[in-house]
């Protein structure tokens, strides 16, 4: 008996002893594998061998279903970060020292997998922690990255992955020059700087118009003056019925208003400023008095009968109002 327990004693460290160069050379050959593709594209039984216990090294496991008869969408949308991923690691950690190990298993090529883990969504990013040696975790569980909000950078799932692993240096994120978004961005400045200088003779006396500048203010003050931002937020009705068949234009109170009330109360202040306008600014440019005359009468009268049309629609928003101006 006692012979039996010395040999179980002597043969234990020789089995963990070769249980760790196994897992050691499974590292390099897979390391290998990934300094001329990376992440390593896995199938169902790569897929096992890399994520068996024991294991001394770190496998990040991406599962995922690219083809577009799957409707995966999210899965197309991160395959080039996934990929800059597993590029930036393997370029600034070609000697293995963080032992890390990047795969990608699509459903076509590991569908037991997928079935073995009763996976209904992708993509799933998991991360298999050591089981032996640094940053060994004994039950050898993988972690899970939450693909819920929608898709993620390179950035931001290489910042998790890295709060996974023991601290130490790591490579960091490259991403490569996007030649064909310089040379648009650089075509496009260039092609905004030669149309300005050769259209700028006849563009800039538009812009510099001060009658536009005026027009366009004075519209901007009519349709924000007149509710236009109060029905956008209200989400207010057009116009509405008066329950006897008819049309309401004017809504009562303060606190409602209708669409086309809206554009009503623009029309009579643009009236309003308009005559207005003219009586400052035409009028006393005509050379005949008569006419002259004339127009102070035809512009006082338009000024007038539009400001008693606004009291009576004033009135109607509230009742207590005493006062109007003939003839509304």
């Amino acid at each position: 008996m006692r012979i039996i327990q010395t040999l179980l004693l002597a043969v234990t460290p020789l089995v963990a002893l070769a249980a760790k160069d196994a897992s050691q050379s499974k590292f390099d050959e897979y390391h290998s594998r990934s300094l001329s593709s990376t992440p390593l594209k896995l199938d169902d039984a790569s897929y096992d061998d890399l994520t068996v216990t024991p294991r001394d090294y770190t496998v990040v496991v991406l599962l995922t279903a690219l083809e577009a008869r799957f409707g995966c969408q999210l899965c197309r949308d991160f395959q080039p970060e996934w990929d800059l991923i597993g590029r930036s690691w393997v370029k600034g950690d070609r000697r293995g020292e963080n032992r890390v190990l990047y795969g990608t298993l699509d459903f076509t090529d590991g569908k037991g997998t997928f079935q073995k883990l009763m996976l209904q969504t992708a993509p799933i990013l998991m991360l298999f922690p050591p089981t032996v040696d640094t940053g060994a975790k004994g039950d050898g569980q993988p972690i899970r990255y939450d693909f819920s909000m929608g898709p993620r950078s390179a950035e931001q799932v290489y910042a998790w992955i890295t709060r996974q692993l023991p601290d130490g240096p790591k490579p960091s994120i490259h991403r490569p020059l996007n030649y064909v978004r310089i040379v648009a961005v650089t075509t496009t400045i260039l092609g905004l700087i030669t149309f300005f200088s050769v259209a700028s003779p006849y563009i800039l006396p538009v812009i510099q118009n001060r009658n536009l500048w005026a027009a366009i203010s004075l519209i901007t003050i009519l349709l924000f003056t007149s509710g236009h931002m109060f029905n956008h937020i209200r989400k207010v009705p057009y116009i509405s019925g008066n329950g006897k068949g008819g049309i309401t234009y004017f809504a009562g109170g303060f606190s409602n208003q209708f669409g086309l009330e809206t554009q009503i109360v623009a029309a009579m202040y643009g009236v309003l400023s308009f005559a207005t306008i003219a009586l400052a600014l035409k009028v006393p440019r005509m050379s005949d008095p008569k006419q002259q005359q004339v127009a102070v009468f035809v512009w006082g009268g338009v000024i007038f009968g539009m400001y008693s049309f606004l009291l009576s629609v004033f009135r109607i928003k509230n009742g207590g109002y005493p006062f109007y101006l003939p003839p509304f």
